[in-house]
């Protein structure tokens, strides 16, 4: 996959793309990145990408010009299709489904806002999807780029180690993850639970859901609302008296 970022603070994104998973991705050839400064793509000698708002008002608005024009060279040098997408807070809330979404695509242009947002001719103009990764205010799109290309390239196939490690993951389905443990078998005078040491896989994967109906019960119910179980994990349920509270939070949102 090929991510463009379109960024006019470009030395943002140098180390984060050479670390961890995303560095062995580049290397491996599953994904390349492209840094873009808008700043390339002005047509003044102080490289301008902002000015101020017409009819007045606070902070300034980023100019359209270098924005398209930089969205232009990066399509035409890619492949047939790229997404061109904005990161503003009045985007699409991001989640797993979407990540999962994006995974589809072969090219993501990821246009990165900043100050009072951006020309509203060229969000007309240029923009296929609008994302926001979450209700509170950044100084700019860069860090939700870097949510977007980390989330999503994870995705990817053999870009884990593990192959059902992103299968797995929280909010792969409405449900948190379960607790973890390892090595030492004690620590603080805490034992690793008994299930998890006991070698008999059906204990352990039995074990592991419980605790991830717990754990999103205590710090996520909503999550349940939509959460389908099957007929051996609604049996788990019954048995540890949890069956109830499930079903209330799930008829409860039906009835509004």
């Amino acid at each position: 996959m090929i991510f463009d970022i379109l960024t006019i603070f470009p030395d943002l994104f140098d180390s984060p793309l050479k670390e961890g998973i995303l560095r062995r991705a580049r290397l491996k050839g599953q994904i390349s990145t492209n840094i873009v400064n808008i700043r390339d793509f002005a047509d003044d000698p102080q490289t301008m990408t902002d000015d101020r708002p017409f009819g007045g008002g606070e902070g300034m608005v980023m100019k359209p010009e270098p924005l398209a024009r930089a969205v232009k060279s990066r399509c035409e040098a890619g492949l047939p299709g790229a997404r061109v997408i904005l990161l503003t807070p009045q985007g699409r809330q991001y989640d797993q489904a979407v990540a999962l979404e994006l995974t589809k695509e072969r090219q993501l242009v990821l246009v990165c806002g900043r100050y009072e947002g951006v020309d509203e001719r060229f969000r007309a103009g240029y923009i296929d999807d609008e994302i926001s990764i979450g209700d509170f205010i950044l100084t700019g799109g860069e860090l939700a780029a870097l949510v977007i290309i980390d989330s999503v390239t994870r995705l990817l196939p053999g870009v884990l180690g593990c192959s059902n490690s992103a299968e797995k993951d929280t909010f792969s389905r409405k449900l948190l993850k379960h607790p973890q443990y390892t090595r030492p078998r004690v620590f603080d005078d805490q034992a690793v639970p008994d299930e998890l040491l006991s070698g008999n896989h059906e204990m352990i994967e039995a074990y592991r859901f419980i605790a991830s109906v717990l754990r999103t019960l205590e710090r996520r119910p909503e999550l349940l609302k939509l959460e389908n179980f099957s007929t051996m994990e609604i049996k788990l349920l019954r048995r540890h008296y949890l069956f109830e509270k499930v079903r209330m939070i799930q008829e409860n949102t039906q009835e509004k």
